[in-house]
Protein backbone atom coordinates (compact mmCIF):
# COMPACT_ATOMS: atom_id res chain seq x y z
CA UNK A 1 0.00 0.00 0.00
CA UNK A 2 1.53 3.48 -0.83
CA UNK A 3 1.15 6.37 1.38
CA UNK A 4 -1.89 8.33 -0.78
CA UNK A 5 -4.05 4.98 -0.09
CA UNK A 6 -3.22 4.86 3.36
CA UNK A 7 -3.94 8.24 3.68
CA UNK A 8 -7.38 7.97 2.11
CA UNK A 9 -7.99 5.17 3.82
CA UNK A 10 -7.67 6.90 7.58
CA UNK A 11 -9.61 9.88 5.69
CA UNK A 12 -12.25 7.56 4.94
CA UNK A 13 -12.29 6.01 8.41
CA UNK A 14 -12.03 9.03 10.07
CA UNK A 15 -15.26 10.44 7.95
CA UNK A 16 -17.20 7.27 8.71
CA UNK A 17 -17.01 7.54 12.30
CA UNK A 18 -17.31 11.67 12.47
CA UNK A 19 -21.11 10.56 10.57
CA UNK A 20 -21.92 7.88 12.58
CA UNK A 21 -21.43 10.46 15.63
CA UNK A 22 -24.09 12.71 13.94
CA UNK A 23 -26.82 10.63 13.77
CA UNK A 24 -27.56 10.19 17.82
CA UNK A 25 -30.29 13.46 16.85
CA UNK A 26 -32.48 10.97 15.47
CA UNK A 27 -33.01 8.52 18.93
CA UNK A 28 -36.57 8.53 19.09
CA UNK A 29 -37.90 10.38 22.41
CA UNK A 30 -37.81 8.09 25.89
CA UNK A 31 -40.79 9.81 27.63
CA UNK A 32 -42.06 9.90 30.98
CA UNK A 33 -44.15 11.79 33.62
CA UNK A 34 -43.49 12.66 37.32
CA UNK A 35 -44.99 14.91 39.97
CA UNK A 36 -48.35 14.95 38.39
CA UNK A 37 -50.91 16.87 40.57
CA UNK A 38 -54.06 19.35 39.95
CA UNK A 39 -54.95 21.80 42.75
CA UNK A 40 -58.53 21.38 43.59
CA UNK A 41 -60.58 24.32 41.34
CA UNK A 42 -61.81 27.39 43.15
CA UNK A 43 -64.71 27.16 40.30
CA UNK A 44 -66.71 24.44 39.05
CA UNK A 45 -65.92 26.31 35.36
CA UNK A 46 -62.00 25.87 35.06
CA UNK A 47 -59.12 24.00 36.84
CA UNK A 48 -55.61 23.53 35.98
CA UNK A 49 -52.98 20.56 36.09
CA UNK A 50 -49.46 20.38 36.59
CA UNK A 51 -46.05 17.92 36.25
CA UNK A 52 -42.93 16.87 34.26
CA UNK A 53 -42.31 15.25 31.10
CA UNK A 54 -38.77 14.13 31.17
CA UNK A 55 -37.14 12.59 28.05
CA UNK A 56 -34.55 10.27 27.94
CA UNK A 57 -33.98 10.34 24.62
CA UNK A 58 -34.67 12.71 21.42
CA UNK A 59 -36.34 15.87 20.84
CA UNK A 60 -40.61 15.82 21.55
CA UNK A 61 -43.44 17.78 21.33
CA UNK A 62 -46.24 17.79 23.94
CA UNK A 63 -48.73 18.23 21.00
CA UNK A 64 -52.59 17.51 23.56
CA UNK A 65 -54.18 16.65 26.13
CA UNK A 66 -57.55 14.68 26.24
CA UNK A 67 -59.24 14.05 29.50
CA UNK A 68 -63.30 13.04 30.01
CA UNK A 69 -63.30 15.67 32.75
CA UNK A 70 -63.80 18.76 30.42
CA UNK A 71 -65.14 19.60 27.51
CA UNK A 72 -62.13 21.80 26.22
CA UNK A 73 -58.77 20.59 27.34
CA UNK A 74 -55.83 22.51 25.94
CA UNK A 75 -51.91 23.32 26.73
CA UNK A 76 -51.14 27.29 27.83
CA UNK A 77 -48.22 28.91 28.57
CA UNK A 78 -47.79 31.77 30.23
CA UNK A 79 -45.00 34.53 29.71
CA UNK A 80 -45.03 37.13 32.25
CA UNK A 81 -48.68 37.65 33.38
CA UNK A 82 -50.22 36.74 30.23
CA UNK A 83 -51.77 33.59 29.50
CA UNK A 84 -51.94 31.96 26.18
CA UNK A 85 -52.85 28.84 24.74
CA UNK A 86 -50.15 27.07 22.60
CA UNK A 87 -50.23 24.13 19.58
CA UNK A 88 -47.50 22.26 21.48
CA UNK A 89 -44.92 22.38 23.78
CA UNK A 90 -41.10 21.68 23.26
CA UNK A 91 -39.67 18.76 24.95
CA UNK A 92 -36.03 19.23 24.57
CA UNK A 93 -33.75 15.46 23.91
CA UNK A 94 -32.63 14.63 27.17
CA UNK A 95 -34.30 17.26 28.79
CA UNK A 96 -37.60 18.16 31.07
CA UNK A 97 -40.66 20.35 30.11
CA UNK A 98 -42.10 21.49 33.48
CA UNK A 99 -45.38 22.50 33.36
CA UNK A 100 -45.58 24.56 36.79
CA UNK A 101 -47.72 27.11 38.31
CA UNK A 102 -47.39 30.27 36.96
CA UNK A 103 -45.74 28.58 33.88
CA UNK A 104 -46.86 26.49 31.36
CA UNK A 105 -50.06 24.08 31.90
CA UNK A 106 -52.82 22.07 31.46
CA UNK A 107 -56.21 23.83 31.23
CA UNK A 108 -59.51 21.95 31.54
CA UNK A 109 -62.80 24.65 30.88
CA UNK A 110 -66.57 23.69 30.88
CA UNK A 111 -65.84 21.17 33.86
CA UNK A 112 -67.82 18.29 33.83
CA UNK A 113 -67.73 17.85 37.31
CA UNK A 114 -66.01 19.79 39.95
CA UNK A 115 -63.01 17.44 41.14
CA UNK A 116 -62.68 17.43 45.03
CA UNK A 117 -59.11 16.70 47.17
CA UNK A 118 -58.46 13.34 47.29
CA UNK A 119 -60.17 12.55 44.04
CA UNK A 120 -57.78 11.50 40.77
CA UNK A 121 -58.16 12.75 37.32
CA UNK A 122 -57.08 10.43 34.09
CA UNK A 123 -55.86 12.45 31.00
CA UNK A 124 -53.84 11.17 27.86
CA UNK A 125 -50.85 12.99 26.53
CA UNK A 126 -50.21 12.86 22.88
CA UNK A 127 -46.96 14.26 21.47
CA UNK A 128 -45.54 14.43 17.85
CA UNK A 129 -43.11 11.38 18.12
CA UNK A 130 -43.86 8.97 20.73
CA UNK A 131 -47.03 7.56 21.80
CA UNK A 132 -49.18 8.39 23.82
CA UNK A 133 -48.82 8.34 27.44
CA UNK A 134 -51.89 7.87 30.46
CA UNK A 135 -51.82 9.58 33.61
CA UNK A 136 -53.41 9.78 36.81
CA UNK A 137 -53.13 13.26 38.25
CA UNK A 138 -53.85 13.57 42.32
CA UNK A 139 -56.18 16.57 43.10
CA UNK A 140 -54.35 18.49 45.77
CA UNK A 141 -55.46 21.01 48.25
CA UNK A 142 -56.45 24.40 46.29
CA UNK A 143 -53.17 25.58 47.87
CA UNK A 144 -50.68 22.89 47.55
CA UNK A 145 -47.55 23.59 46.14
CA UNK A 146 -45.02 21.06 45.87
CA UNK A 147 -41.35 20.60 47.54
CA UNK A 148 -38.61 21.46 44.98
Amino acid sequence: MNRRTTLATALALTSGLALAGCGGGDTAPKLSVDGAYMPQPVTDKMAGAFFTVKNDGGADKLTSVTSDLASDVSIHKTSGSKMEQVNSLEIPANGTLDLVHGGSHVMFMGLKKKPAEGDTVSIELHFAHAGPIKVKVPVKAATYAPKK
